[in-house]
């Protein structure tokens, strides 16, 4: 495997804590900032949402730039971002920083993806995505339990200081390791039309939508993660420290399976699976939302299936790219980026207002809809198609 993969891994590292800490210091910005939770867990929709732009549309705008400078490009927004993020006084500015560094992750990870899949044969690119996305995963592992535990008991503002140093270092180990590149050979007058028009592909769309969903039923969940597991199951700090390291921990263990089952296994009857898991452990999380040790191993549980989903489900859009839009499979591995985030804030969203409506024990069943939705779905994708419906499934 490329030294270079693992380099992305480094830097997924880092932009994955940028993302989901919020969730885990939640209740501790509110009560700093004086806003109710709600407004404040907004912060982690609007990084996503900034992700949902930036991952399809400005990677289809720099598809004329060196993979190189791009990368670099987004690293020092998020390094710079972050120190911002650590003085910041007012909500709206918290999340406009915060969007604004998302537009940064979600055009790094469409990059990176697509080049770790390029620079190994076709048999292997489950696990060069799955050693990308496993620096995402051991952030929420280990960095969100210990950004959590840090920032409740201390302050969630040295959190941020610590991520823009980590951005920093990000940019100088990808400065130092990354070796510089010819030109890109689509820097031709047509290229930021093409990766445009890719985007519009219906299969890919369609493809696309999945990540959506499944974003959608996680993160109506996991935005409010914090005041569940303190308000609903009564578990205090030590239950929501254990439940972030149990959801961290489970999601490596869930992008490596993704990554292994997609090498061997057709990813579409794969995803299949994981998506009634997906159903079956949030409706279970409901059941059982007032017994410490069942939530947490159920918190543990939706971190595993997510990221084996996010493994699958991106592995089986940039196949499909490859045979629909060859020249813009960056643009397509940003379409996969942009869905998982959409869904993201959309989940969000969708929380906050299930809250406000119903109270936070119903959050799990919202979770529950989005995901047999997703279901539908894949279901009608998976149908019987014509012979290059087939094909292209293949």
């Amino acid at each position: 495997m490329p030294i270079v993969i693992y380099v992305f891994s480094l830097c997924t590292f880092t932009f994955g804590l940028s993302e989901f800490i919020v969730a885990g210091l939640v209740s501790a910005m509110a009560d700093d900032l004086q806003r109710p939770v709600t407004a404040v867990g907004a912060a982690i929709a609007a990084y996503a949402l900034g992700a949902a732009i930036g991952a399809p549309l400005l990677t289809a705008l720099l598809v004329t730039w060196r993979d190189r400078s791009v990368l670099l490009l987004t690293l020092a927004v998020l390094a710079l971002g972050s120190l911002l993020l650590a003085s910041v006084e007012q909500l709206l500015a918290l999340h406009l920083v915060r969007f604004v560094i998302g537009l940064a992750h979600g055009v790094f990870m469409a990059v990176a993806s697509n080049v770790a899949v390029k620079l190994v044969e076709p048999s292997r690119g489950g696990r060069a995505l799955s050693v990308v996305w496993v620096g995402l995963t051991l952030s929420l592992a280990l960095g969100v339990p210990l950004g959590t535990v840090l920032g409740s008991f201390w302050s969630w503002r040295l959190i941020f200081v610590v991520l823009g140093v980590l951005g920093l270092f990000s940019l100088l180990g990808l400065l130092r390791l990354m070796p510089r590149q010819a030109q890109p050979l689509a820097d031709q007058p047509g290229a930021r039309r093409a990766g445009l028009s890719a985007l519009l592909q219906r299969p890919l769309l369609a493809a696309a939508s999945i990540a959506m969903l499944v974003s959608v039923a996680v993160f109506s969940f996991f935005t409010y993660v914090s005041p569940f597991l303190l308000d609903v199951t009564q578990g205090g700090l030590r239950l929501l420290g254990l439940g972030m390291l149990m959801f961290g921990g489970c999601t490596l263990v869930g992008n490596l399976l993704g990554g292994y089952v997609a090498d061997r296994f057709e990813p579409g009857r794969c995803l299949m699976v994981a998506l009634a898991l997906l159903a079956t452990t949030l409706a279970l999380l409901y059941s059982f939302k007032q017994s410490p040790w069942a939530v947490l191993v159920l918190v543990g549980a939706l971190g595993a299936v997510f990221f084996a989903i996010v493994t699958l489900s991106t592995l089986r859009l940039l196949n499909l790219a490859q045979t629909l839009a060859p020249q813009a499979s960056g643009v397509a591995s940003g379409l996969s980026i942009a869905a998982f985030n959409l869904g993201t804030a959309l989940g969000g969203g969708l929380g906050g207002w299930l809250i406000d409506q119903v109270g936070l024990a119903y959050l799990p069943l919202a979770g529950v809809g989005a995901a047999l939705l997703a279901m539908l779905v894949l279901a009608g994708q998976l149908a019987p198609a014509p012979a290059v419906g087939a094909e292209l499934e293949r």
